[in-house]
């Protein structure tokens, strides 16, 4: 089972990076559709899919419009799209508006994460998730449990917040955090206003609750180089982190466990 980054990068894409997309083909789960969606029918193991979006701006969401063919030709027989209930609202009412896309499929199907506390994607696989407060128009956090023998296994996907000590029991011991870090250290202050997230607060938070393994997404499309928010700032506080890259993967099987 693994955990593929099919867009890395934030608010728009470059040359390197397309907008948020994250997929577990084995179980037909993504999480948020921006400009990297286009490349989820490539992946596609199974004829459902499972979208999870954390919220409704443009760079998570347009990616929607790009499942219309596989879900028409046959390929995908639904996909159920969870997400606030102002969230689908949106993406009902403005991405699929008639003057902007006018054909709505009847299979993907608009599921409030207000009616559960958690989301069923396979045998012993399942989402939960939890409120963000700190980005405009809110967000949501997702975590992802599954079994390795005895022990439970987790992937918590946290974008577009501010770290501010509000979810840190959401994904305390993930095996796993994917984690938004959209500026330097010596942008706080634009982080801060914005409601996005610094360096040095993700790798202090990995090492707070705890965390395996962490791995840092949804960085600033103005910086195309290979080290756009300072990897050496971040393993000051946290070794074992790295900065994603689009179309690469990590086995989630293979993750270490944490005690």
């Amino acid at each position: 089972m693994k955990l593929h980054f099919l867009g890395t990068g934030g608010y728009h894409p470059n040359e390197r990076r397309h907008t948020a997309c994250l997929m577990v083909p084995e179980v037909g789960l993504v999480f948020d559709a921006g400009t990297a969606a286009f490349r989820i029918p490539g992946l596609l193991q199974t004829d459902e899919l499972t979208i999870c979006l954390s919220h409704a701006h443009l760079d998570h969401i347009c990616g929607l419009t790009y499942l219309l063919v596989p879900l028409l030709d046959g390929r995908l027989k639904q996909a159920r799209l969870f997400a606030r209930q102002a969230v689908l609202d949106a993406v009902r009412n403005h991405l699929f508006a008639e003057p902007v896309f006018p054909l709505l499929p009847e299979n993907l199907l608009f599921l409030p994460l207000e009616e559960t506390t958690q989301i069923d994607v396979g045998p012993d696989l399942s989402v939960t998730h939890h409120p963000l407060v700190s980005h405009p128009g809110g967000s949501n956090a997702f975590r992802l449990e599954w079994h390795r023998g005895s022990k439970t296994l987790s992937l918590a996907y946290v974008t577009d917040t501010t770290v501010d000590g509000s979810y840190d029991d959401f994904i305390q011991g993930a095996q796993l955090l994917v984690h938004e870090c959209y500026f330097s250290d010596e942008q706080i202050e634009l982080a801060q206003r914005t409601g996005h997230s610094c360096v040095s607060m993700v790798t202090q938070l990995a090492q707070r609750v705890g965390a395996g393994q962490l791995v840092l997404v949804h960085m600033d499309p103005t910086r195309t180089d290979n080290n756009p928010v300072n990897i050496t700032q971040a393993r000051k506080h946290f070794r074992n982190v790295c900065l994603a890259e689009d179309q690469t993967h990590i086995d989630l099987k293979s993750l270490p466990t944490v005690c």
